[in-house]
C-alpha cells in the first residue's frame, strides 16, 4: 500500500511539472487540479499537492536532523578518533564507520522513534490530529533527548548569544538554541572520550619508540613496529565491543 501511494505521489509530481513546463512555453493554460485543488475542511488538512511538497521539503532536512538532533555525531566523532588513535586511517573504512555510526544511532534513538511514531506520524496518518499537532508531538521527544543530553553550561551560553530571557522550564528553552547547544555537547563528549581511547595506544608508542631508540634502532619507525602491537591488545580485550557499549551506555 505505501509503494502503491509513493507511486501515485511520484506520478502526480511529474504531471505537474511537466504542465508547468508546457504553461511557461506559452501552450494553452492547462491546469492541474489534485484533490479539491485547495485545503480541505475537518482538521484542515493540506490538498494533496502541498502534501507532496511538505514531503520532499522534510525529506530534503533528514540528513541534518540526522545528523545535528540525534546521537549520529557523537557516535561517528568517537569511531574516528579510534581508527586514528589505532594509527590505520583508512581501516575501518568510512562507509563502515558511517554505516556502524547509523544502525548505533538507530539502536539510540529507537525509543525516541517509537514515541514520535506513536504520538505523532499513526495519529496523523490515521487523521486523528491535524499537521500542527502532529509536528508539535513529533519534536517533543527529540526535544527530551537533546535537553538530557546537552550540558547546563553549553545551553547557557546560546541563551546568552541569543539574548533570549531566562527560560524557567524546559519547554521554554527554544529549539534554535537548544540544537547549537546540544551539537557543541556532543562534540566536547566525544572528544572527551578520544581522548580516554588515545591513551592505551600513546602508552603502546612510547614504549616501542624507547625500546627502539634503547637497542640503536633510531632509523625504524616506531608506528610500523607498534602496530601489531596495538591491534593485538585491541583483539585480545574485545575492543570493538568495549568501544560500542561504552557509547550506549554513555546516552543514559
Amino acid at each position: 500500500m505505501n509503494r502503491r501511494r509513493l507511486s501515485l505521489l511520484l506520478m502526480l509530481a511529474v504531471t505537474v511539472i511537466v504542465v508547468a513546463g508546457c504553461s511557461s512555453n506559452g501552450a494553452s493554460d492547462v491546469s492541474v487540479k489534485i484533490g479539491d485543488g485547495q485545503a480541505s475542511n475537518g482538521n484542515g488538512q493540506f490538498a494533496l499537492s502541498l502534501q507532496l511538497l511538505l514531503a520532499v521539503t522534510v525529506l530534503s532536512m533528514v540528513p541534518a536532523i540526522l545528523m545535528l538532533a540525534t546521537s549520529f555525531t557523537r557516535i561517528v566523532v568517537v569511531l574516528s578518533l579510534l581508527r586514528s588513535a589505532i594509527g590505520i586511517p583508512n581501516l575501518p573504512p568510512n562507509q563502515v564507520i558511517l554505516g556502524l555510526s547509523l544502525f548505533l544511532t538507530l539502536f539510540v534513538m529507537s525509543p525516541v522513534l517509537t514515541k514520535a511514531n506513536t504520538d505523532a506520524l499513526q495519529p496523523y496518518m490515521n487523521n486523528a490530529i491535524d499537521q500542527n499537532t502532529a509536528i508539535q508531538r513529533g519534536i517533543d521527544p527529540f526535544r527530551e533527548f537533546m535537553l538530557k543530553e546537552t550540558r547546563k553550561e553549553d545551553l547557557q551560553v546560546f541563551i546568552d548569544l541569543s539574548k533570549q530571557p531566562r527560560p524557567k522550564t524546559s519547554s521554554d528553552v527554544a529549539t534554535e538554541v537548544l540544537l547549537p547547544a546540544f551539537v557543541v555537547s556532543e562534540l566536547k563528549t566525544a572528544f572527551t572520550m578520544g581522548f580516554l581511547l588515545y591513551i592505551p595506544f600513546l602508552i603502546i608508542d612510547l614504549v616501542v619508540a624507547s625500546a627502539l631508540m634503547s637497542m640503536g634502532m633510531v632509523m625504524v619507525s616506531p608506528t610500523q613496529i607498534a602496530l601489531p602491537f596495538k591491534l593485538l591488545l585491541f583483539v585480545m580485550v574485545d575492543g570493538w565491543v568495549l568501544v560500542v557499549q561504552s557509547i550506549v551506555r554513555s546516552f543514559g
